[in-house]
């Protein structure tokens, strides 16, 4: 989101404020956060006990199906570590609409449609992938227990690991005059 906030707020400093050096601090943060992020659920997983068995039912291993494995108190370490993981992930979300409220009072303060219009472009693939990620993120580890049941966990996780990747790329390139008439003609075809 600060890209596009960048590129819509201030476009005249776009070159300066997201330089290759920017971008290069960016990725790294994201990559190191995640590296570590990953490394400590590893290691606090590994070194929980298990004695219910070995068998999920899910299609990989998430944190939260691993941890009613656990027979013992030492679980809640995970715990901990996935209210941080939480806290965090909040965070991101905070930083996330703040930028795009920005960017929609920026855009709304434009005076000509095109420009609005080209501006909200410019946004909505990247919002779109991320309201999806986040819908099926939050129903994933936020549903109430009382709806919970395996067959459901398993269609929400692949939902949430699964749907938004695989559309990402339909979604950013809906931008493409092309891609837009072919797909045209392939619904009109089909009815």
């Amino acid at each position: 989101a600060y890209d596009r906030y960048v590129a819509i707020c201030k476009p005249l400093h776009y070159g300066t404020l997201l330089g290759s050096r920017a971008c290069a601090h960016m990725a790294a943060a994201a990559w190191g956060s995640a590296f570590l992020h990953a490394v400590l659920h590893t290691a606090n997983t590994f070194s929980i006990p298990i004695c219910k068995g070995n068998a999920l039912d899910q299609f990989f291993c998430d944190i939260p199906p691993i941890l009613k494995l656990s027979c013992s108190d030492s679980y809640l370490r995970e715990v901990g570590l996935l209210v941080v993981s939480a806290c965090l992930v909040f965070g991101c979300f905070v930083f996330l609409v703040v930028s795009y409220v920005q960017i929609l009072k920026a855009v709304l303060m434009i005076p000509s449609e095109q420009g609005r219009h080209k501006a909200f472009s410019t946004c909505l693939p990247h919002l779109a992938v991320v309201s999806l990620f986040v819908s099926t993120g939050i129903f994933a580890y936020l549903k109430p227990p009382s709806i919970s049941s395996p067959v459901l966990n398993l269609v929400v996780s692949f939902l949430y690991s699964v749907v938004p990747p695989a559309v990402n790329p339909l979604i950013y390139s809906m931008r493409n005059k092309e891609l837009k008439d072919s797909l045209k003609r392939l619904i009109t075809g089909c009815f």
